[in-house]
């Protein structure tokens, strides 16, 4: 058998395994010639107290030099973690190479970072400081490798293989409290992956591609701190080496894959891998499995089903993942159910931006009509990630509308009204209810708003805060109902009390189900907020300062309501006269504080509290959650009038109606005394006519106070970030919060 090619040419002559058995004693070493080289361990433990861990580490040399010069420029990069299985925990740790801000910005020079141009220049801001957003952290400049033996280090996070052929993991995290000490022994011969060996991948590359599915583990875990022995484990290790990546070539930005290995217990072994392009899920650019049998013996399969049968949204970055899958290989009478022991398991690392999937599974199903079981890992890469804000703001808005149908069913059990309606312990306030009737008049008219779509972005704040100060906002996922709750409760009394019409795409509720319904749905869905924050296990402070919060926002939004119902008209012709409009202006901005800014920044300050954040973190968070709100209205005022994309709402509705907006105010300051009477004659006759409605909007485009306004917000927006900056740390979510503010500021719908 001639080496491996790969269209005609040779690929890899010095160093590509021969035919027959692999020697590992030199092909585990690092390889000179490979652009791309990791090694990968995974194991299934089981402490001595009984309980059961997982750890994976991916440790990678890649050639990062120009591929037109002779020399090697390498970098290291490791990914690891720490699954606690029966504690629903994940503790994951990423380390990149400390030259990672300096190639980040040569990729964002060429266009190859992240396809939204906001989160691109936020991300700038940050690599262009020499800094990584966490969780990313650095590794010190002096990690090497040993080129003549197998001898990883890469700051105290070592791979090193003993003489007696035993590889040695040693994993420390960044503060300590997780890591790991163990020792694999194979107990399985080392077999071939692939196309006996060979992976071929996009853009004529191609790496080698070996495993040993069965490895005796023993050693010491480290948790919360705190070195837990291990009684016995099962481990896997594989090693892959070849071209990889060209510089320049992109190749991480459009190839995906779903990864198995999985230990049955009648002694098989189970790896499976399907490459796929990002940009088209469905192509396949390489796909294989293999099945070792307890013998060692491999069997490689092309033919077969890989499907994702079950999936789950990541809050920290609205990625969407498989979490179960189904395997079947006919050929080899093969047939698996594979189900994640839990759904957050995701690595969150701009390697992979913004993050990829990998952690334990259990295996169920049958092999040859015999039933089988066992462990697994999965490793899923690509595939459905939100890579632009608006495609992040879609995928917050179908996780709300997910809480809110599991919060608010069409059809409610006794159990289920009973929580909505009183609370545990007073079943006697359902007794003799009729639940039709509560869904009919409550539960399906708040469905019916909520489930017709919405931007959201108060409810990714909840969530976008928590993980901004360190931390986790998997445990609030229902929390994004809270926000929507209370906003959308709003809008429906808002549109009652405004004789609208029309109301996210659909008519207005009252126009449904009548004034005194959609009034009493409205009142009900500011109380039904309160259902989520029972649910979590918070502790009395907490919970008051939640409610405190709350009903701060509530009180503000009502003031403001009251406010903007009954206008502004009274200082109009002052404003006229004198031309001053400061005083219209301050009364405008005023009651977009109230009703649009503090039920943003009273969340905020919440959500930051809950994920551990200090009160100045805190404050900081709200004021920034305040000024996207103040912004967010100042701008939907200015749309009003520049017009919104596919004409969503009618341009110049504000001018009918005789709405005294932010750019009206800011008009009276810029206009001649003549002009000004004409805008406010205009304005007081409600127009119908589309020509003069254009002649109201040109005078105040003329006098530059869209524009004005426009760089008020930005403005506002500005400031409250700059202290946000200071005292939060560089993050992935840190980034997204940068890149959502410029979203605010610069949207057109």
């Amino acid at each position: 058998m001639s080496t491996p090619s790969l269209d005609g040419v040779q690929l890899l002559p010095a160093d590509w395994p021969a035919p027959g058995p692999i020697d590992l004693a030199i092909h585990d070493l690092p390889h000179d010639s490979a652009r791309m080289e990791w090694w990968y361990l995974n194991a299934h433990l089981s402490a001595a107290d009984g309980r059961p861990f997982c750890v994976f580490a991916s440790f990678f040399v890649v050639d990062t030099g120009d591929p037109a010069d002779d020399g090697k420029t390498y970098s290291h990069f490791l990914t690891w973690a720490v699954t606690d299985v029966d504690g629903q925990r994940y503790f994951p740790e990423t380390r990149l190479d400390t030259r990672s801000p300096e190639m980040a910005l040569a990729e964002l020079d060429h266009d190859r970072g992240p396809r939204d141009p906001r989160l691109a220049q936020a991300l700038r801001e940050v690599v262009a400081a020499g800094r990584l957003p966490l969780p990313d952290r650095l590794l010190p400049a002096d990690t090497c490798i040993a080129r003549d033996r197998l001898a990883l280090d890469f700051a105290g996070n070592r791979l090193t293989k003993t003489p007696d052929g035993r590889y040695e993991l040693t994993l420390d995290s960044h503060d300590g409290r997780t890591g790991c000490r163990l020792r694999f022994t194979l107990d399985a011969p080392v077999v071939r992956h692939g196309d006996d060996g060979l992976v071929r991948g996009l853009g004529g590359d191609a790496m080698f591609y070996y495993f040993s599915p069965r490895c005796r583990v023993d050693g010491r875990l480290r948790v919360d701190g705190e070195w837990i022995d291990v009684a016995g484990g099962s481990g896997w290790y594989d090693h892959e080496f070849g071209e990889g990546r060209r510089a320049g070539q992109g190749y991480q930005a459009t190839v995906g894959w779903n990864w198995l290995s999985a230990q049955l217990d009648n002694g098989y072994s189970i790896s499976a891998y399907d490459l796929f392009d990002k940009a088209d899920p469905q192509r396949s650019h390489g796909r294989w499995v293999i099945i070792v049998n307890p013998s060692g013996e491999r069997c490689a399969y092309d033919e077969f089903v890989f499907s994702p049968t079950a999936t789950w949204t990541s809050t920290k970055t609205f990625n969407q993942y498989p979490i179960a899958y189904q395997l079947n290989v006919p050929r080899a009478g093969l047939s698996l159910d594979i189900s994640a022991a839990m759904p957050a398991q995701e690595v969150v690392t701009i390697i992979s931006s913004p993050g990829f999937w990998e952690g334990r599974v259990q295996v169920r199903g049958a092999m040859g009509g015999v039933a089988v079981a066992g462990p697994g890992f999965v490793e899923r890469s690509g595939g459905s990630s939100v890579d632009t804000t608006d495609e992040f703001l879609s995928s917050v808005g179908r996780e709300t509308r997910r809480a809110i149908d599991k919060l608010l069913p069409e059809r409610p059990t006794r159990e289920q009204a009973l929580r909505l309606i009183a609370g545990e312990g007073r079943e006697h306030l359902v007794d003799g209810i009729d639940l039709d009737q509560y869904s009919r008049t409550i539960l399906r008219p708040l469905r019916e708003m909520i489930l017709r779509g919405g931007k959201a972005w108060r409810s990714y704040g909840v969530l976008a805060c928590i993980d901004a100060v360190g931390g986790d906002s998997h445990p609030y996922r229902h929390w994004l109902a809270l926000p929507e709750l209370l906003h959308v409760g709003s809008l429906i009394i808002d549109d009652v009390q405004d004789h609208s019409e029309v109301r996210r795409g659909g008519p207005a509720l009252h126009k449904l189900y009548g004034d005194a319904l959609a009034i009493n749905a409205g009142c009900a869905s500011y109380f039904l907020a309160q259902v989520p924050v029972s649910a979590s296990a918070l502790d009395t402070a907490s919970r008051v300062a939640v409610y405190e919060a709350y009903f701060e926002a509530v009180r503000a939004a009502h003031a403001g309501q009251a406010f903007d119902i009954d206008g502004f008209a009274h200082l109009m012709p002052d404003a006229v006269e004198t031309g001053d409009g400061a005083l219209l202006e301050r009364r405008v901005l005023g009651v977009h504080r109230l009703k649009s800014a503090a039920p943003a920044g009273a969340i905020a300050r919440v959500a930051a509290r809950l994920g551990g954040g200090t009160d100045a973190q805190a404050r900081a968070l709200g004021n920034l959650f305040e000024s996207y709100g103040f912004a967010f209205q100042i701008i939907d005022d200015v749309l009003n009038l520049r017009g919104f994309d596919d004409n969503r709402k009618t341009r110049g509705e504000d001018i009918s109606e005789g709405k005294v907006t932010a750019p009206v105010a800011k008009a009276m300051g810029k206009l001649s005394r003549e002009d000004r009477r004409e805008l406010w004659e205009i304005l007081s006759s409600h127009p119908a006519d589309r020509a003069v409605i254009r002649r109201a909007i040109d005078l105040i485009d003329g006098c530059g106070a869209l524009d004005a306004c426009e760089e008020e917000a930005r403005l506002h927006v500005e400031q409250a970030w700059q202290a946000v900056d200071a005292l939060i740390a560089d993050s992935q979510y840190k980034i997204r919060l940068r890149a959502f503010g410029w979203f605010v500021l610069d949207r057109h719908y």
